[in-house]
Protein backbone atom coordinates (compact mmCIF):
# COMPACT_ATOMS: atom_id res chain seq x y z
CA UNK A 1 0.00 0.00 0.00
CA UNK A 2 1.24 3.51 -0.69
CA UNK A 3 0.70 5.02 2.74
CA UNK A 4 1.82 8.61 3.19
CA UNK A 5 2.23 10.23 6.59
CA UNK A 6 2.83 13.85 5.60
CA UNK A 7 -0.20 15.37 7.31
CA UNK A 8 1.70 16.36 10.42
CA UNK A 9 -1.02 14.96 12.70
CA UNK A 10 -2.60 11.50 12.97
CA UNK A 11 -6.10 12.80 12.17
CA UNK A 12 -4.83 14.35 8.92
CA UNK A 13 -3.03 11.16 8.00
CA UNK A 14 -6.40 9.43 8.37
CA UNK A 15 -8.00 11.97 6.02
CA UNK A 16 -5.15 11.34 3.59
CA UNK A 17 -6.14 7.68 3.22
CA UNK A 18 -8.25 8.93 0.32
CA UNK A 19 -6.00 10.05 -2.52
CA UNK A 20 -6.78 12.16 -5.53
CA UNK A 21 -9.73 13.92 -3.88
CA UNK A 22 -9.51 16.52 -6.66
CA UNK A 23 -10.81 13.82 -9.00
CA UNK A 24 -13.13 11.04 -7.84
CA UNK A 25 -10.85 9.95 -5.02
CA UNK A 26 -8.98 6.71 -4.57
CA UNK A 27 -9.69 4.71 -1.42
CA UNK A 28 -6.70 3.23 0.40
CA UNK A 29 -8.68 1.73 3.28
CA UNK A 30 -9.96 -0.95 0.94
CA UNK A 31 -10.70 -3.65 3.50
CA UNK A 32 -10.41 -4.37 7.23
CA UNK A 33 -6.86 -5.68 6.82
CA UNK A 34 -5.77 -2.38 5.23
CA UNK A 35 -7.29 -0.45 8.15
CA UNK A 36 -5.49 -2.66 10.67
CA UNK A 37 -2.20 -2.24 8.78
CA UNK A 38 -2.59 1.54 8.65
CA UNK A 39 -3.42 1.73 12.36
CA UNK A 40 -0.36 -0.38 13.23
CA UNK A 41 1.85 1.91 11.12
CA UNK A 42 0.37 4.85 13.05
CA UNK A 43 1.55 3.19 16.27
CA UNK A 44 -1.71 1.68 17.48
CA UNK A 45 -1.35 -1.87 18.73
CA UNK A 46 -4.32 -3.40 16.90
CA UNK A 47 -4.35 -6.95 15.62
CA UNK A 48 -7.29 -6.92 13.23
CA UNK A 49 -10.30 -4.87 12.21
CA UNK A 50 -13.85 -5.76 11.25
CA UNK A 51 -15.98 -4.58 8.34
CA UNK A 52 -18.03 -2.47 10.76
CA UNK A 53 -14.87 -0.82 12.13
CA UNK A 54 -13.72 -0.11 8.57
CA UNK A 55 -17.03 1.58 7.85
CA UNK A 56 -16.74 3.60 11.09
CA UNK A 57 -13.20 4.67 10.17
CA UNK A 58 -14.32 5.89 6.75
CA UNK A 59 -17.25 7.84 8.19
CA UNK A 60 -14.99 9.37 10.86
CA UNK A 61 -12.42 10.28 8.19
CA UNK A 62 -14.95 12.31 6.19
CA UNK A 63 -16.28 14.03 9.32
CA UNK A 64 -12.72 14.90 10.37
CA UNK A 65 -12.04 16.38 6.93
CA UNK A 66 -15.10 18.61 7.12
CA UNK A 67 -14.35 19.69 10.70
CA UNK A 68 -10.72 20.56 9.95
CA UNK A 69 -11.57 22.46 6.76
CA UNK A 70 -14.16 24.50 8.65
CA UNK A 71 -17.14 23.04 6.79
CA UNK A 72 -18.71 20.74 9.40
CA UNK A 73 -22.33 19.81 9.73
CA UNK A 74 -23.62 19.33 13.25
CA UNK A 75 -23.63 15.56 12.60
CA UNK A 76 -19.87 15.71 11.86
CA UNK A 77 -19.12 17.49 15.13
CA UNK A 78 -21.36 15.08 17.06
CA UNK A 79 -19.61 12.07 15.51
CA UNK A 80 -16.14 13.40 16.33
CA UNK A 81 -17.22 14.10 19.91
CA UNK A 82 -18.86 10.70 20.36
CA UNK A 83 -15.88 8.82 18.95
CA UNK A 84 -13.43 10.89 21.02
CA UNK A 85 -15.17 9.60 24.13
CA UNK A 86 -13.68 6.18 23.28
CA UNK A 87 -10.13 7.56 23.28
CA UNK A 88 -7.90 5.81 25.79
CA UNK A 89 -6.42 7.65 28.71
CA UNK A 90 -2.77 8.52 28.22
CA UNK A 91 -0.09 6.49 29.95
CA UNK A 92 3.01 8.01 31.46
CA UNK A 93 6.39 6.53 30.69
CA UNK A 94 9.93 7.83 30.93
CA UNK A 95 12.32 7.97 28.01
CA UNK A 96 15.90 9.05 28.66
CA UNK A 97 14.80 10.31 32.06
CA UNK A 98 12.07 12.54 30.59
CA UNK A 99 8.31 12.02 31.01
CA UNK A 100 6.48 11.07 27.83
CA UNK A 101 2.71 10.85 27.33
CA UNK A 102 1.85 7.69 25.44
CA UNK A 103 -1.47 6.49 24.07
CA UNK A 104 -1.63 2.72 23.92
CA UNK A 105 -5.00 1.71 22.51
CA UNK A 106 -5.33 -1.91 21.54
CA UNK A 107 -8.79 -1.89 19.98
CA UNK A 108 -9.79 -0.29 16.70
CA UNK A 109 -12.55 1.63 18.51
CA UNK A 110 -10.00 3.11 20.94
CA UNK A 111 -7.65 3.97 18.06
CA UNK A 112 -10.45 5.76 16.20
CA UNK A 113 -11.29 7.53 19.46
CA UNK A 114 -7.70 8.75 19.70
CA UNK A 115 -7.90 10.05 16.12
CA UNK A 116 -11.14 11.87 16.92
CA UNK A 117 -9.54 13.37 20.05
CA UNK A 118 -6.57 14.48 17.94
CA UNK A 119 -9.05 16.22 15.62
CA UNK A 120 -10.46 18.18 18.55
CA UNK A 121 -6.95 19.12 19.68
CA UNK A 122 -5.95 20.26 16.19
CA UNK A 123 -9.06 22.27 15.38
CA UNK A 124 -8.72 24.18 18.66
CA UNK A 125 -5.01 24.97 18.21
CA UNK A 126 -3.45 27.83 16.25
CA UNK A 127 -2.36 25.60 13.38
CA UNK A 128 -3.69 26.05 9.86
CA UNK A 129 -4.86 23.01 7.93
CA UNK A 130 -4.10 23.31 4.24
CA UNK A 131 -4.69 21.35 1.07
CA UNK A 132 -1.59 20.68 -1.02
CA UNK A 133 -1.26 23.22 -3.85
CA UNK A 134 -0.12 20.60 -6.36
CA UNK A 135 -2.84 20.11 -8.98
CA UNK A 136 -2.55 16.34 -8.79
CA UNK A 137 -2.39 15.88 -5.02
CA UNK A 138 -5.00 17.20 -2.60
CA UNK A 139 -3.47 15.83 0.61
CA UNK A 140 -4.21 17.75 3.79
CA UNK A 141 -1.41 18.94 6.08
CA UNK A 142 -0.68 21.14 9.09
CA UNK A 143 0.88 24.48 8.31
CA UNK A 144 2.66 25.62 11.43
CA UNK A 145 5.17 27.69 9.47
CA UNK A 146 5.79 31.17 10.89
CA UNK A 147 3.94 32.94 8.06
CA UNK A 148 1.42 30.16 7.44
CA UNK A 149 2.62 30.04 3.85
CA UNK A 150 3.47 26.38 3.34
CA UNK A 151 2.08 25.20 0.01
CA UNK A 152 2.87 21.52 -0.39
CA UNK A 153 2.18 18.42 1.67
CA UNK A 154 5.79 17.37 1.14
CA UNK A 155 8.66 19.37 -0.25
CA UNK A 156 10.34 16.12 -1.30
CA UNK A 157 7.37 15.04 -3.40
CA UNK A 158 4.91 17.74 -4.50
CA UNK A 159 7.12 20.76 -3.84
CA UNK A 160 9.99 19.28 -5.82
CA UNK A 161 7.72 18.39 -8.75
CA UNK A 162 6.22 21.90 -8.80
CA UNK A 163 9.63 23.54 -8.73
CA UNK A 164 10.90 21.21 -11.48
CA UNK A 165 7.88 22.05 -13.68
CA UNK A 166 8.40 25.79 -13.11
CA UNK A 167 12.10 25.48 -13.94
CA UNK A 168 11.32 23.51 -17.09
CA UNK A 169 8.76 26.14 -18.16
CA UNK A 170 11.26 28.99 -17.60
CA UNK A 171 14.08 27.29 -19.51
CA UNK A 172 11.74 26.31 -22.31
CA UNK A 173 10.69 29.96 -22.80
CA UNK A 174 14.34 30.97 -23.23
CA UNK A 175 14.92 28.48 -26.04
Amino acid sequence: MEWVFDGGRPCLDLVNTVRERHEDGRELLTDPAALAEWLRLMGFAVTEASAGELSAARVLREAVDKVLLGEPRSADVLLVNEMASDAPSPWLRYEDGKPVKELRPVSVVAALGALAADTIDLVTEDIAVRICAADDCGLRFCDASPRRSRQWCSMARCGNRAKARAHYARTRKRD
